[in-house]
């Protein structure tokens, strides 16, 4: 009785009690977001397969002695997992003898069950400076392409270069030289340079790198900070550079920067020491030139490969294994050791220890190695056999293309 009484006096209160509890039970639940599963990143899921050898030889680039598959080349492929083989001039005997090495080369690779295809490289910048068989036309050396100032024709010949090297099975060409050539007595650079100008340099380099990469050969971009100025051959001393950062910035950085801003995928770091910038170690080891400013100012994010760490200037520094490990430390992903299977042991052995003994960080390496991957995959490298080409018909339209009529 009490109760109803409760009821009858607070009819419009129980009520609205009734309606909210009825509408609280009777009420869905709000249907949960959709679970995102977290995006795969198949790079990533490769870097992390690989086992602590197979990333250390993904990072180093080395030559090989003789015209065809030996011992010791093909105990750093199948043993040591190297990512990649520069050839030069002793390698190259014919089209045909250079297609069947860089075939066998990848067959090693291949059935050495190996994660990721080869980079197959050599220097072909056309001039002095011409690796490719003699079947080939003679390409014009960089000097004789900018003084045409005709930015199409760069551009061709960068073609007509990517052509080439893809006819053997090539792919990858330490080209274009980005150098300003403003010291007419160095010894090294000359008439591998585009011209004495920034302006020029740039125009007709990254026309030739466009060109190159037009074909699907990964072009190499060298030799950063800049070359140009110097008095000494690196294959034999330790040249100093003494310019300042404004300067190298209205100079030398001018051409790289414009390669960067149009992709360039690869930069390869020289063995100088900037006086002003770091004293103490070349270009090619040290933290400020490479993580500093071409990463950090120049907002490059593709691939970073040192010069030839067999050359004199590294030799007149240390020895090869800590000068390897500091160019690591330094933002290199690539360790290009071209010559002496030593040096090319010591290393990968080098690398390897300092990984262990944490003296690289396991996240440098783990970088380093997504780029490479990321570098391959976006220019679809394959160990598949590459055929000859038409030798005939491409040298025709080589010709054709490199004939420049002012």
């Amino acid at each position: 009785m009490r109760l109803h009484r409760i009821y009858c006096v607070s009819a419009a209160a129980c009520m609205l009690i009734v309606l909210v509890l009825g509408g609280c039970m009777t009420k869905h639940p709000s249907p949960s977001a959709p679970v995102t599963e977290p995006e795969v990143d198949p790079i990533a899921t490769l870097v992390q397969s690989m086992s602590l050898p197979e990333k250390i030889g993904q990072m180093v680039v080395v030559g090989l002695d003789g015209t065809e598959v030996e011992p010791p080349i093909r105990s750093l492929i199948a043993d040591s997992h190297v990512g990649g083989i520069i050839l030069y001039g002793n390698n190259i005997v014919s089209a045909t003898q250079t297609n069947k090495l860089v075939n066998d080369l990848k067959h090693l690779n291949q059935t050495a069950g190996a994660k990721l295809p080869l980079l197959i490289s050599t220097d072909q910048e056309g001039g002095r400076v011409s690796r490719l068989p003699k079947e080939f036309p003679t390409f014009p050396s960089s000097k004789a392409v900018g003084r045409t100032k005709d930015a199409d024709y760069a551009y061709q010949v960068g073609s007509s270069l990517g052509e080439a090297m893809s006819a053997v099975g090539l792919n990858t060409d330490f080209a274009p030289v980005l150098d300003v050539n403003t010291n007419p007595d160095n010894p090294v650079i000359g008439d591998r340079a585009f011209g004495s100008t920034a302006e020029l340099v740039s125009s007709m380099g990254v026309q030739e790198m466009l060109g190159i990469q037009s074909q699907g050969v990964i072009p190499v971009v060298k030799h950063f900070p800049g070359h140009g100025d110097t008095s000494v051959d690196s294959h034999f001393g330790l040249p100093v550079v003494d310019h300042d950062l404004n300067r190298l910035r209205s100079v030398e950085f001018v051409p790289f920067r414009a390669a960067i801003e149009k992709g360039a995928p690869v930069v390869m770091v020289a063995h100088i020491l900037m006086n002003k910038l770091d004293p103490n170690l070349p270009a090619s080891m040290s933290r400020k030139v490479i993580q500093d400013l071409l990463r950090g100012e120049l907002k490059f994010d593709g691939v970073v490969i040192t010069d030839d760490m067999t050359m004199g200037a590294v030799g007149k520094v240390m020895p090869i294994g800590p000068a390897s490990v500091h160019a690591v430390l330094a933002g290199a992903d690539l360790i290009l050791v071209g010559h002496v299977l030593t040096e090319q042991q010591a290393v990968l052995r080098a690398l390897t220890t300092a990984v262990q003994n944490g003296d690289i960080p396991q996240s440098v390496i783990d970088k380093s190695v997504y780029r490479i991957v990321k570098l391959k995959q976006s220019y679809r490298l394959s160990d598949q056999p590459t055929p000859l080409g038409n030798l005939k018909k491409l040298n025709e339209h080589i010709k054709a293309a490199l004939n420049h009529s002012s």
